[in-house]
């Protein structure tokens, strides 16, 4: 079989973590028989040095026409001009908008190996196996009215938190479907004591419901989830939530895996089921500091990659491969820096993807 892959890198540590995510589904592909075309583009701060642009027309049109999407990060210090027009982020918001990208899944799983890397005690954290489903093309980040202004009695600014009843239901409709494939429980995460929209959110979850009598339907405020994260986050499975909570809540469990570098994610137009079109990434950040030094942590891509075959590709036993070699180099007791732990063996990035290759090889 052959898939068309378009490839973005962007900014920092991204084209350090992509080339082994590539590396990975290249040795994939040997393996079992299929040859994965990839398609690089420009996005982020590199596409604004080369093309005035956080995205061209050309790279959306690339990825429109490719099978998935597999992305780095964008940002850094360069760019970070609060007065500028563009920014590197803007090519992210634009590629979740035209490419429909409406549900973005964060799985955190806490491997056994790794329950002395976190600054939390192993007993909280033993067994946290969760996923968090983003709302990502709607609330504060694209509602309408968004700008600033200068009044006479200072500068003031508005953001919108808007969403449409259709919004609501399709990514409830996403978090009710996980939610059957798994234990049958779906917390909906809202402000409803407070936010207008969360009210709207938290009614459609109730009416919709009633089409998932199989499923268990809870309510947790933002506030509340945010503290069971770090108290028993062992007692959460599927949670579904605004983009905005989404974005805040994931970085913090990223904590409970040891780091953000071990986190991937999956963006899709559509529920999981069969060949959904996705574009998949690390929830990391570019990380411009640790960029061009071999440190950053490969992982959270190259399961990013593992979770591409699996929803957009329909390829399970692939992804099961990757997974497995995986978590076959950290019981083998391999670490990079941010999950180093005394007495285990320090590796460099690219490193680190060809022990990851080497296992899916055996």
């Amino acid at each position: 079989m052959e898939f068309d892959i378009a490839v973005l890198p962007g900014d920092g540590i991204g084209p350090e973590v992509i080339t082994q995510a590539v590396k990975v589904l290249q040795v994939v592909g040997e393996k079992f028989g299929h040859k994965f075309h990839f398609h690089a583009g420009l996005v982020g701060g590199s596409a604004i040095d080369k093309q005035g642009m956080a995205l061209s027309e050309e790279t959306l049109k690339m990825c429109k026409q490719c099978d998935a999407v597999l992305f780095g990060a964008v940002g850094g210090p360069k760019w970070d001009n609060l007065q500028a027009k563009v920014h590197p982020e803007d090519g992210l918001l634009a590629l979740r908008k035209e490419l429909g990208l409406f549900a973005n899944l964060r799985p955190v799983k806490v491997f056994p190996m790794l329950v002395n890397s976190t600054t939390l005690k192993p007993e909280v954290i033993e067994d946290v196996d969760l996923v968090i489903v983003r709302e990502l093309t709607g609330g504060l980040y694209f509602g309408q009215p968004k700008k600033r202004w200068q009044t006479p009695e200072g500068r003031q600014a508005v953001d919108t938190l808007f969403y449409s009843e259709g919004e609501i239901e399709r990514i409830l409709r996403v978090g009710f479907e996980l939610a059957r494939s798994r234990s049958k429980k779906l917390i909906s995460v809202d402000k409803a004591n407070i936010l207008e929209s969360s009210r709207l959110w938290r009614q459609i979850a109730i009416e919709l419901s009633a089409e998932y009598p199989d499923v268990e339907l809870q309510h947790m405020l933002v506030d509340a989830c945010a503290m069971r994260l770090i108290q028993r986050p062992a007692d959460l499975d599927v949670m579904v939530m605004e983009n905005m909570f989404g974005d805040i809540l994931t970085d913090e469990a990223s904590m409970l895996a040891g780091s953000m570098g071990m986190l991937p994610s999956a963006s899709l137009a559509g529920i999981p089921k069969g060949k959904a079109f996705g574009m998949y990434e690390p929830i990391h950040g570019s990380a411009p500091r640790r960029a061009g030094k071999n440190m950053a942590n490969p992982i959270a891509t190259i399961l990013s990659g593992a979770m591409m075959l699996r929803y957009s590709l329909g390829l399970e036993s692939e992804a099961q491969a990757v997974e497995n070699a995986v978590l076959a180099v950290l019981e083998e007791g391999y670490r990079t820096y941010d999950i180093m732990e005394e007495g285990k063996l320090r590796t460099g990035t690219s490193e680190m993807g060809d022990l990851i290759t080497e296992r899916i090889k055996c």
